[in-house]
């Protein structure tokens, strides 16, 4: 089992070390960031996150229970409160060791589970890369469904990306958490 914690400055070495490359870079956040990352192009990220009812940024990395060493890293964005909407974004099992173990899925509730439970949105949304398999697969385990694909999103190294948009709603999540409670 793993749980979500702050993600703090303290936790920038790590995940720089974890982006080793520039394709994985962008599949981690598109363009939002330049490769190499850098601690200086992360200090903006944390402004104003994780105040429950005010920010509309939660930036979390991501512990194993038994090891209580850092895995990943995840985020729920583009909160709005009006809304009741929000965004799972930069998803990230960064240990390799861990990877093929379920890690992305309980880190996939876990966000849907704060963002439902405790933030009380009505609908969260992600967008992943469609030649991303592996992602996809671990979202629809999660529950997460393919509402459509957004052709040619990005351009990068002479190609273009498509994205899958998925999304899930508060009664849909009540359905999978009373079966996992079963």
């Amino acid at each position: 089992m793993i749980r979500l914690e702050a993600f703090e400055r303290k936790d920038f070495a790590q995940l720089i070390g974890w982006i080793h490359d520039e394709k994985l870079l962008m599949n981690w956040s598109g363009s939002l960031f330049r490769f190499p990352l850098t601690e200086e192009s992360l200090d903006w990220y944390l402004e104003d996150t994780n105040i429950n009812g005010v920010s509309s940024a939660f930036v979390y990395k991501v512990v194993d229970d038994e090891t209580s060493a850092v895995v990943g890293h995840i985020s729920l964005g583009g909160v709005s409160w009006k809304n009741r909407s929000g965004r799972i974004s930069r998803v990230l099992v960064g240990d390799s060791s861990a990877r093929g173990k379920g890690i992305c899925q309980q880190m996939i509730k876990a966000i849907l589970k704060f963002g439902f439970e405790e933030l009380k949105l009505h609908r969260i949304t992600l967008g992943v890369y469609t030649d991303n398999v592996s992602a996809i697969r671990c979202y629809e385990k999660a529950g997460m469904i393919t509402e459509g694909i957004s052709r040619d999103t990005l351009y990068y190294n002479g190609q273009f990306w498509s994205s899958a948009e998925m999304s899930m709603l508060e009664e849909e999540w009540q359905k999978i958490s009373l079966q996992d409670t079963k």
